[in-house]
């Protein structure tokens, strides 16, 4: 790829919905929202700064949690115990589950640029000279993702921060008046990409869901899209089974069957989308 270009990957004007379009949320606004949201029902309760320590199980069946809060240890229970703890889920360790690696051969180096009023760059990805560039628009500044093969963060440095300066520049044209900004590597955040998903996301009384279940790349930034989605088929099969106190190992095998296929199609695109992008370079 010698120039830019775009390219329309999906036009969402076509769908016969109220809403077609995509709004972008900041993930920490998005899980603010929820929380108002669910706050007008009376038998919501949330408990912050609550560590969960480990799982409660009986005769084979997990019954919930225990959990460290402000003043000490506590135990809740629950019909079924719903993992949602992240890539580096305490309670898929606690039941003794091994993800299957997935990994695709890259590295993301995240930082932060100034945003102008005037600015025109919008949302988007860059291409050009062996790297792309990922853009996302935020309140008060640029949050980019500096996609790079993996394990070669180290050989970056090496380079010295005004190459990756030129890189960015290169990528981002409209960038390049305020690559100075960034000036230490202490601005820059290293992700080592993980992909991996559980063979199995549910044992008696117990649902993985999210990154519990399945870690995503950042390729195509869906992982928390996924997370919803999984939440919301959970929430269609479980609903009537919790209401009427029956839920069993099947519902949540369920639950996995409708998003099994899903998560590895997208996987695979992460897998192999980086790979063909270095190539066509």
């Amino acid at each position: 790829m010698n120039g830019y270009g775009s390219v329309t990957v999906a036009d969402f004007g076509k769908l016969n919905t109220k809403f077609p379009y995509v709004a972008l949320m900041p993930q920490v606004r998005f899980l603010e929202f929820l929380t108002e949201q669910a706050r007008q029902y009376p038998s919501f309760h949330l408990v912050m700064g609550a560590n969960v320590q480990d799982l409660v199980e009986e005769n084979g069946v997990y019954r919930g949690v225990r959990y460290r809060g402000e003043d000490g240890m506590y135990e809740v229970r629950a019909s079924v115990v719903v993992a949602a703890d992240g890539r580096f889920s305490r309670l898929r360790k606690a039941a003794g589950l091994e993800p299957v690696k997935t990994s695709p051969p890259m590295d993301v180096l995240w930082f932060r640029l100034p945003r102008r009023p005037d600015d025109q760059l919008g949302a988007t990805f860059r291409v050009r000279g062996g790297h792309f560039l990922v853009v996302l628009e935020r309140k008060d500044d640029w949050q980019l993702g500096y996609v790079v093969l993996k394990s070669s963060y180290r050989e970056i440095r090496e380079a010295g921060i005004e190459r990756l300066h030129e890189s960015i520049a290169e990528l981002a044209p409209e960038l390049a008046d305020r690559v100075a900004h960034l000036d230490d590597w202490k601005q820059i955040a290293p992700l080592s990409v993980e992909s991996s998903r559980l063979a199995k996301w549910y044992l008696p009384g117990l649902l993985f869901i999210g990154d519990a279940a399945h870690v995503m790349s950042p390729v195509g930034g869906v992982g928390i899209n996924y997370a919803i989605q999984d939440a919301v088929a959970a929430a269609n099969i479980l609903t009537d089974r919790l209401k009427a106190g029956r839920v069993n190992e099947s519902d949540l095998a369920e639950i996995q069957r409708q998003r099994y296929f899903p998560t590895r199609v997208i996987q695979a695109f992460q897998m192999t989308t980086p790979q063909s992008l270095y190539q066509a370079e």
